[in-house]
């Protein structure tokens, strides 16, 4: 098995660097809250959303620690309008017409791990209380490294790249999820001893 590519991931053979999209400028960015058993595993997608959004517009927040807490001021600018991608009653499905609602730039933030440990992000980080819940449309997820036990559950990556195709226009989701889907295949191929 070859080593793995230190910038996306991937083993060496089918590294996909070289089909990182070029994005348009954006305005959104993205704070990842993500389970510190995740950091480490190599089918953790919010590793490859801050490789092609850049560290000036994705940021992982390693949440889990009892001595770190992930701190609101580390992730809320007041400069920008926060928004939690998390299902939850009042949450409002993320489109145009949500965005347009207020000037601001975006800071998106999700939630990352195992559906349980996301799912405790909204309890258990006190700051999120306020902020409001916004949602995907019905998605069938593209991902087939891990079993999705819940319907219309999606990979990390996946949910950013379809939020962003809804804030910052359907081309740069677009973009994204190509990416996606070559990680998925080349991942799948690595499975099959291929690599």
């Amino acid at each position: 098995m070859s080593p793995r590519c230190r910038h996306c991931r991937m083993h060496h053979l089918f590294c996909i660097c070289d089909q990182v999209p070029e994005l348009p400028p954006l305005t959104t960015r993205v704070e990842v809250l993500m389970h510190k058993r995740e950091w480490s595993k190599t089918t953790a997608t919010a590793h490859l959303a801050r490789l092609v959004l850049g560290d000036a517009h994705c940021r992982i927040h390693q949440r889990g620690h009892q001595d770190r807490p992930v701190v609101a001021e580390h992730v809320l600018d007041p400069a920008r309008r926060p928004l939690l991608l998390f299902p939850a009653t009042g949450a409002r499905v993320l489109n145009a017409d949500l965005v347009a609602e207020d000037p601001r730039p975006i800071a998106l933030v999700v939630p990352d791990g195992s559906w349980r440990q996301a799912a405790k992000v909204p309890k258990r980080v006190e700051w999120l209380k306020d902020v409001q819940r916004v949602v995907l449309p019905d998605l069938q997820t593209r991902y087939r490294l891990r079993e999705e036990n819940r319907a219309g559950g999606l990979a990390t990556y996946e949910a950013i790249a379809y939020a962003l195709g809804a804030i910052e226009g359907d081309a740069v989701g677009a973009a994204m999820l190509r990416l996606f889907d070559a990680m998925v295949e080349g991942t799948l191929a690595t499975r099959k001893g291929l690599g």
